[in-house]
């Protein structure tokens, strides 16, 4: 690595580290290094963009504002950005390399942008569009991960890249949005949508990257005739350029096979490879066709495919009615990988591929990654559509969708419906149970293992089952119920939460619970009258506990959960020294935790905790009293005390 290299190396660490450090201090009340060790590698990190003339996105030393339009202006490229010519036979591509000098690089699935800079500062994005004419998405851009916002380079540079999304955070992303319809079926088609959104400040919460793949003009720099030497000669600029390998004809399945061993665990999605010959005034001198350059050529994986038998197909209901067919067969090496599982989208496809259980099918992996069936060689149309739902048992009906056919759970009470449920009742803040993300509570509800919440804690009845499901294994599906086990020991606030009660959070169920002394009997039998004069309920939160209790199969819910688990009473300020009194917590702490630590010991004593300063507020607390924030003027404004850590220890009988 070049002393050039190393600072940029350098810059980015610091960029990530001081990152982190924002991030913990601004939005998790955390300060994991001092004001003193900021600043100085803040000051590094300015004095490597100095020397080396390039600011990097995302840089601290220069946060991009975000920017919201009506719509993406359209611009035509200088000149048409063809397609290339595409192969899977391999002989044919070292027929296409030939003796030449060639660049073998990852074929990158995403959006291609390209770049303008002037005097060293990013001027303009584009995308591709359909290759003549693209939409301006500058600020957008200016978000990206790896996109340089200054260089050292002062002339008019263009230059195409793709824009991409990794696999890690798609999955990510793809949590994040509850309903399983609405989530995104692959990187490019979210990676596409961050590209164009109208407010940059989405598009920055995307985690978009971008590797850049060719050079379109430079001028006054010298490459010596070489594609290689643009690269390097980017990536001295700042700029990520996309992986690659030098080969000729003869190295050609050394090169191909390192690619192909890497596709497995490639986070970048790929969809095959681009062959590029190095040498910048041969490739010119071919020309091109109406579609294609001459001087590359793309590579696409040749699937390999297996046979196989189809021993079951799974019907896996989703929180719509949506119920999805996955088949099972015998496990194959595919790819490196065994496999043994593979959606069939539809009924639709069910009935083209002629399914029946002890077929004869071929599978393979989509661009490597995703199984698929190929074909059924027996075809003997035999499986049936089921006419119950797997969870409920409700009757099912085929919609026509799009052209499709699929299959829905009729029945409104299904489990698989109340997904959202389930996730509300296993997170944090209510039973706190690891390992039960949403995607695993829809594979276990879809199995048919959880039809309520008492039915959680009773998953290690079906142990051997879940260890031999996908995405599980001996150790994922201990943990699993380690986590289950942790969480039977917990208290009656956390339990009330878990419900989802209709307006009942989880400050309001801590509340009610000290009203009734954290007996759950009496809360499930308080009158509305009683739960209203509790401080700060009312009449609506009250109604909504009474008729929530009211219901039978709610109120048996309820009794099958208590004899699962074990209540732990919180630990109360007998004092209650700070009834009736509502703080608000901003900034960095240090005697306690975290601010959530914080907050606990201000409800123990009988207070509230509020996230905003209002007129209802009693205290602010901020160890930085004369901070000129945003909560710190509310606070005088509304002649609110503004008082410390310290303070806050007194006023709980701690100092």
């Amino acid at each position: 690595m070049t002393e050039h290299e190393q600072k940029v190396a350098r810059m980015r660490e610091l960029g990530d580290i001081l990152r982190e450090a924002a991030k913990a201090y601004y939005q998790q009340g955390d300060e994991i290094m001092s004001n003193l060790e900021y600043d100085r590698l803040y000051d590094e990190l300015l004095a490597l963009e100095e020397e080396t003339g390039m600011v990097l996105s995302g840089s601290p030393t220069a946060q991009v504002g975000y920017a919201a339009v009506d719509e993406l202006p359209k611009e035509r490229h200088a000149a048409p950005m063809l397609s290339l010519d595409k192969t899977k036979d391999r002989e044919a591509l070292r027929a296409f390399i030939g003796d030449h000098k060639t660049l073998l690089s990852w074929k990158l699935d995403g959006l291609t942008i390209v770049l303008t800079y002037r005097d060293g500062a990013l001027e303009k994005a584009v995308t591709r569009g359909n290759g003549e004419i693209g939409e301006v998405v500058t600020n957008n851009a200016k978000t990206f991960v790896g996109i340089p916002l200054k260089i050292p380079y002062r002339g008019d540079l263009v230059l195409r890249g793709e824009a991409v999304i990794s696999y890690p955070d798609f999955d990510r992303i793809n949590e994040e949005i509850p309903e399983t319809e609405a989530r995104y079926k692959n990187p490019r088609n979210l990676c596409s949508g961050s590209v164009r959104q109208l407010n940059s400040e989405i598009t920055a919460a995307r985690s978009v990257r971008f590797f850049a793949f060719a050079l379109v003009q430079a001028p006054g720099v010298d490459f010596a005739g070489s594609h290689e030497k643009e690269f390097e000669w980017l990536a001295k600029q700042g700029f990520p350029v996309v992986e690659y390998r030098v080969t000729d004809g003869a190295g050609l399945d050394e090169a191909l096979d390192w690619f192909s061993g890497r596709i497995a665990s490639y986070e970048i999605p790929s969809d095959g490879l681009v062959a590029l010959y190095d040498d910048i005034e041969y490739g010119i001198s071919l020309g091109r066709t109406a579609k294609f350059p001459r001087n590359a050529m793309a590579f696409k994986w040749k699937d390999e495919l297996r046979e196989t038998t189809l021993l079951e197909v799974e019907w896996s209901p989703s929180r719509t009615g949506l119920i999805n067919p996955v088949a099972v067969f015998s496990p194959v090496e595919l790819e490196g990988t065994t496999v043994s599982r593979a959606s069939v989208h539809n009924v639709s496809i069910v009935r083209s591929l002629a399914l029946g259980l002890g077929d004869v099918i071929t599978v393979y992996k989509a661009n490597m990654i995703i199984p698929q069936i190929a074909d059924n060689l027996t075809r003997s149309g035999t499986l049936p559509i089921p006419e119950t739902c797997p969870v409920c048992g409700g009757p099912t009906s085929i919609h026509a969708e799009n052209g499709a056919e699929t299959l829905h759970c009729e029945n409104p009470d299904c489990q698989a419906k109340k997904i959202k449920a389930f996730t509300l009742f296993v997170s944090r803040d209510a039973m706190n149970i690891d390992g039960l993300s949403e995607m695993t509570l829809e594979k276990l509800i879809g199995a048919g293992l959880i039809h309520s919440f008492a039915d959680i804690f009773r998953l290690a009845d079906h142990a051997d089952r879940i260890a031999g499901m996908e995405g599980f294994g001996e150790k994922s599906c201990t943990n699993l119920l380690e986590g289950i086990e942790r969480a039977r020991h917990t208290t009656l606030p956390r339990l009330l939460f878990a419900l989802g009660i209709p307006n009942v959070g989880a400050s309001n169920a801590k509340v009610i619970c000290r009203a009734f002394d954290y007996d759950p009997a009496r809360v499930a039998s308080a009158p509305a009258e009683a739960l209203a004069a509790a401080d700060g309920i009312g009449p609506v939160i009250a109604r909504s506990v009474t008729d929530w209790f009211a219901d039978e199969k709610n109120r048996e819910s309820f009794e099958a959960l208590l004899a699962e688990l074990v209540l732990e009473e919180p630990e109360r300020d007998a004092a209650q020294s700070l009834a009736g009194k509502t703080f608000v917590i901003t900034g960095s702490v240090h005697h306690f935790a975290n601010r959530s630590a914080a907050k606990a010991a201000i409800e123990a004593a009988g207070g509230k905790v509020s996230g905003s300063v209002s007129a209802k507020t009693d205290f602010l607390v901020n160890n930085d009293t004369a901070s000129g924030s945003a909560k710190n003027r509310a606070a005088k404004q509304l002649q609110i005390p503004i008082i410390t850590e310290e303070q806050l220890l007194a006023m709980l009988g701690e100092e």
